[in-house]
């Protein structure tokens, strides 16, 4: 190493030591990445076999391959809800974790595995949601391959799960790893119902704290939000409540944990709300996106 290199490392390591942001000081890492990463590609898997290239299942194999990466799945879990349990003991001040943590990870690694067929009874509700609700689609196994919402929503599904497990760090890894995929950022907490579409799907939030129920379909660019980003309100629902049967267009904001869309209620493109409507509404801007407030011009057209 050169005397320049020397330098720039022994600079690093001093940045470490002065501004924090480095994994291991003490204790346990973090969860990996790189595992969650591998995690987020075998619960796509379980969810829909042989649509992977890795998978190399067939009917003669399908209950060794799906052992084998249940078996995977279920290690890598463990290991990674036993650290993030770790690091949440930290966090709060608190010692003697490693062996109530792994035993801890143990039991909500098999409470996750156990609810996976339900799961994915919802995503096969999903799947059909986008194959009835897109004329575009010409096949099931289409939307399966290709469709960005129904990737977004397998993994919030399973993230979800964990949420509720009371599972630190890992559900937002999931999330993260999945919008930095598609451009669709749910946050874990969501609560989503069955038969969720997602049409397109780039630009769309849907915060912590939101409530969705089912057959509900969105299109790109739409934000179900907080009305403010108060960190004193992070325990407070923040961000709507959707009813079942409702349609949002692009570019709708719909802003505020009191805020709820009555069932079957259409919200039409660039719409803002800040407040409830009833079952059955329709909000949609005025026609070309402005009042007209005079008569407008005949236009001219020419060659």
């Amino acid at each position: 190493m050169t005397e320049a290199l020397l330098r720039a490392s022994q600079a690093l390591m001093n940045s470490y030591e002065q501004s924090g942001g480095i994994n291991r000081r003490s204790g346990n890492n973090l969860p990996s990445k790189e595992n969650v990463r591998q995690l987020v590609a075998d619960l796509e898997t379980l969810a829909f076999p042989g649509f992977r290239s890795e998978d190399g299942i067939d009917d003669s194999n399908a209950g060794f391959v799906i052992g084998e990466v249940v078996n995977r799945c279920g290690r890598t879990l463990t290991a990674e809800v036993a650290r993030s349990l770790d690091f949440d003991y930290r966090q709060r001040g608190k010692s003697g974790c490693p062996a109530a943590c792994h035993l801890e990870a143990q039991r909500i690694v098999e409470d996750f595995f156990a609810a996976v067929p339900a799961i994915r009874g919802t995503l096969m509700a999903d799947v059909h949601a986008a194959w009835r609700g897109d004329p575009a689609a010409k096949s099931i196994e289409e939307v399966i391959v290709a469709y960005p919402g129904l990737e977004a929503i397998t993994i919030h599904r399973f993230a979800h799960a964990l949420w509720r497990l009371g599972v630190p760090l890992i559900p937002r890894m999931m999330a993260e790893q999945i919008h930095s995929r598609t451009g669709i950022d749910i946050h874990p907490g969501a609560s989503i119902g069955p038969a969720f579409f997602i049409d397109h799907g780039t630009g769309v939030v849907i915060g912590e704290t939101a409530v969705i129920g089912g057959n509900v379909k969105l299109y790109q660019g739409v934000t179900l939000g907080a009305l403010s980003v108060n960190k004193d309100e992070g325990d407070v629902k923040r961000h709507p409540t959707i009813e079942d049967d409702v349609t949002i267009y692009s570019g709708a904001t719909i802003l505020g944990g009191c805020t709820v869309i009555g069932r079957g209620s259409v919200i039409g493109g660039n719409v803002w709300l800040t407040a409830s409507l009833p079952a059955g509404s329709k909000a949609y801007l005025p026609q070309g996106g402005y009042i007209l407030r005079e008569p407008a011009a005949s236009p001219t057209c020419s060659d």
